[in-house]
C-alpha cells in the first residue's frame, strides 16, 4: 500500500507539472535585425493557438553567449553562421540548423541629410570629421559584413577615425535616425518602412561573405515548444510577413 500511495503521488505531481510545461511561452532568442518582423509573426502565433511567445533581441554574439552560460531558450535565431556553428561546437543545438533568412547591407543617412553620400573613395573626406555608426566589427554579425565590405572597397583604414561602434544593428539604426551621426551601415531590411532614414548606397553582394540568419531548436530548452515554432517560421504566413519587412527567403 505505501508503494501505491507513493506512485499515486508521483502521479500526481507529473499530472499538475503537464500542464505548467504546455503553458510555458516558447522563449526565442533571436538577432536585434529581426525584431520588427518577429514580433508580428510571435502575435500570428499566439493568436492561432499556437502559444504564448517570448521574445528576447540582442546582438547574435551576446545571445550565443547567454545560450551557453544557461540562459533558458528553445530556439536561437543568428544573424550568421558563426555564432550558431560556435553553439554547435559547445553541444547547445538539439538539430542541425536550418538556413532561414537572407539580407543585404546597405548605407544609410537620416533622411534630412542636404548630400548623399557614396560608397566611394571620396567617403570619408565628405563625412568631414562626422561620424559613422556601425555595429561592433569584432563580435555583431551586421559589424563584421560590414569591415568587410569596406575592407573589400579599400575603404576601412580612412574611415577609422569616423566609425562609431555600437552593440547591435538596431542601435546602430538608432543614432542615424536621431541625426547623431552622419551615416550608418545596417541591413537592407533596417530602411524598410522607416521614414526617419533613407538609403544612400549599397553594398555589392560579394563584398562580404553571405548574410544568412540560421535559426535552430535548442538542446536544454523545450524541443518540441522550439520545433513547433521554427516549423511556423518556415510557413507561408511567416514568410510574407518576413518578405513584407525586407529579408529574403532561403
Amino acid at each position: 500500500m505505501p508503494a501505491i500511495r507513493a506512485l499515486a503521488c508521483i502521479l500526481c505531481l507529473l499530472a499538475l507539472a503537464m500542464p505548467a510545461r504546455a503553458d510555458r511561452p516558447v522563449t526565442i532568442f533571436a538577432a536585434a535585425s529581426t525584431t520588427p518582423p518577429m514580433e508580428e509573426i510571435a502575435r500570428l502565433y499566439d493568436e492561432a493557438g499556437n502559444g504564448r511567445v517570448r521574445l528576447v533581441f540582442a546582438s547574435s554574439g551576446l545571445l550565443a553567449r547567454q545560450i551557453d552560460n544557461g540562459a533558458p531558450a528553445d530556439l536561437f535565431l543568428s544573424a550568421n553562421l558563426r555564432w550558431m556553428d560556435w553553439l554547435a561546437e559547445r553541444g547547445r543545438l538539439a538539430g542541425a540548423p536550418v538556413a532561414l533568412l537572407g539580407n543585404a547591407l546597405v548605407l544609410i543617412q537620416p533622411v534630412d541629410a542636404s548630400e548623399k553620400l557614396t560608397l566611394d573613395k571620396k567617403l570619408a573626406r565628405r563625412l568631414g570629421g562626422a561620424k559613422l555608426a556601425m555595429a561592433d566589427p569584432d563580435h555583431v554579425p551586421a559589424g563584421i559584413y560590414a569591415r568587410q565590405a569596406l575592407e573589400f572597397l579599400g575603404l576601412w583604414d580612412g574611415l577609422q577615425p569616423a566609425i562609431v561602434r555600437m552593440t547591435n544593428v538596431r542601435a546602430t539604426l538608432l543614432l542615424v535616425e536621431r541625426g547623431e551621426v552622419a551615416a550608418g551601415i545596417v541591413y537592407a531590411s533596417d530602411v524598410v518602412a522607416n521614414p526617419r532614414v533613407r538609403q544612400a548606397d549599397s553594398f555589392p553582394a560579394e563584398s562580404h561573405a553571405p548574410i544568412v540568419y540560421p535559426a535552430a531548436v535548442l538542446a536544454e530548452g523545450y524541443n518540441d515548444h522550439g520545433r513547433r515554432f521554427l516549423e511556423f517560421l518556415r510557413s507561408p504566413d511567416a514568410a510574407q510577413v518576413f518578405r513584407r519587412h525586407g529579408f529574403r527567403l532561403q
